[in-house]
Formats: structure tokens, sequence, C-alpha cells
């Protein structure tokens, strides 16, 4: 396991890297640092197909929840902190309308340095209130993805398309945001939200952070179709990392080619 520590300056880094000024392979830095690196720069960096990511924080025996669904300590400090890095790093959050009304989230960015992500709420039956936390006004986009006519408060943008058994296909929710200059997401719930993304074969990395608690009883974390045999299980490349408080677990699950240096400093000047 990797120790990773999030420096100011690793963390400056990592922003241009965003932001396409920056590699992530030069410079001199400790080896805790360079693990901090290795976990944050594959979401940060800007590819053609766009990254997909999905992230969980959930107990030692796999619950995002207690049975009575509290959710709101299974994160330690750091756990919390790394999810707010995460959303720094990204387009958009993509969240599920039962998140959004049960755990009434910001999805903004508190607990690190960066912009907030646009939110982008799946709501197929019109179900989420205008006035919902994750649809207050701060200057980042809001999005909600439905398949009723249901009008909504002036600044949020609706995407309007077709339910397939009741839902709304990953596919034509990506390649939408994808068609209004949204390539870099983050899934962060729910679980069935993350389940049927990494079904459809979407996610590229999934992260995974362990606190040291133990619950009992709860919903379960990531709920997907099921291997009859171990032979059959999806194992994916990966890495884990010390956070403090909680480990991650980095799995990468479609390998990205890493742009060379010479590659970003030509993206960087494109862009002067």
């Amino acid at each position: 396991m990797h120790r990773a520590e999030v420096t100011a300056r690793a963390w400056e880094r990592l922003l241009a890297i965003r932001e396409g000024r920056a590699c992530a392979c030069c410079g001199a830095w400790s080896a805790a640092e360079r693990a901090a690196l290795d976990l944050y720069a594959p979401i940060a960096r800007r590819n053609a197909d766009g990254q997909i990511v999905a992230q969980i924080g959930q107990s030692l025996d796999g619950r995002i929840a207690a049975e009575n669904d509290d959710a709101r300590d299974v994160s330690g400090p750091d756990g919390l902190a790394h999810l707010h890095r995460m959303r720094a790093l990204v387009d958009a959050v993509v969240i599920g309308v039962r998140t959004a009304l049960h755990d009434r989230p910001r999805l903004t960015v508190r607990l690190a340095k960066g912009a907030n992500p646009a939110r982008v709420i799946i709501d197929p039956a019109g179900r989420l209130p205008d006035d919902a936390p994750v649809l207050a006004s701060n200057g980042a986009r809001r999005i909600v993805v439905q398949s009723v006519d249901r009008p909504r408060a002036p600044g949020i943008e609706v995407i309007r398309v077709p339910r397939d058994g009741g839902w709304i296909a990953p596919e034509v929710i990506v390649d939408t945001l994808r068609s209004r200059g949204i390539r870099t997401m983050l899934v962060e719930g729910g679980s069935i939200t993350i389940a049927r993304f990494f079904e459809a074969g979407l996610l590229t990395r999934l992260h995974v952070a362990i606190a040291p608690l133990i619950i009992g009883a709860g919903p379960q974390g990531l709920t997907t179709s099921y291997a009859e045999t171990l032979s059959q299980a999806i194992r994916p490349d990966t890495q884990a990392f010390g956070l403090g408080s909680d480990v991650v677990f980095d799995c990468a699950l479609v390998a990205a080619r890493v742009p060379t240096c010479a590659e970003t400093q030509l993206a960087s000047a494109a862009g002067q």
C-alpha cells in the first residue's frame, strides 16, 4: 500500500494537470507526494475520450450506511477530503434522484482548493423539487436529466430523454452530456446509479474508499450482476493508497493512455 500525502504543491500540480498546463511525471517529489500524483492524475488529465470515474465510501464490511440509512459518518475526514478533491478535478458530478432526495447533498468543493463542478441529477420522473440543495445557484452548472415535460426554475438546464424500462440508459446520458461539453464525470451515487454505469461498461475507474468501522447491516456499496464463479469475476488493475483515516482502492477498469510531457506542452501552447 502507498501512503499518499496531498501537499499544497502536489495539489497545485494536479490542478495544473486538470487545466492541461502540466504533467504528472516531472519534478522532485517525496514518495508520499508521488503517490498522491499517481492517485489523482488519471482523473485530472483531460483526454480525447474523457474519464468517467465512480467513488464509493464504505465500511470494512462493505456498507455505505446503517440499516436506518444513516450515512453521515461512513467516511473519515480524509475520505471526505478525497471525495472533494475528486469533485474539483472533474467537469461534472452525477447522482441519481434518490440520492438527491434522501441525502440532500450540495456536491460542492469545500475541503479542497478548486472550482465547483457541474451538478447532474438523473431524475426520470421529475421528482426533485427546484429548491433542493443540489440545485442551489452558486455559479456552477445545474443539469437535470429527465423524461417528463416538467419545467424547471431559470438557470437549471433540462435534458429530456426517453426512459428505457423505467430508467434512462447511461450511454444516452453520457453522450448527451458530452455533446454539451462535459467530458470528465464523477458518478458519486447512489449505489444503483453507480452499478448501472458500471454494468454498461462506461466507468474508466472506480475508487473504493474504506473507513475502519464495522456496521454489521445496511445497504452495500456496489451491487451488480454477480459472477457465478470466481473465474468470471472482474479483477481490475488495483492499487491501494493510505490517506490517513481511510484507505482508497484505485481500480482501473479501462487502460488510459498517458500523454507525454511534449504532448502536454503542445496542448498548453495551443490553448494560449
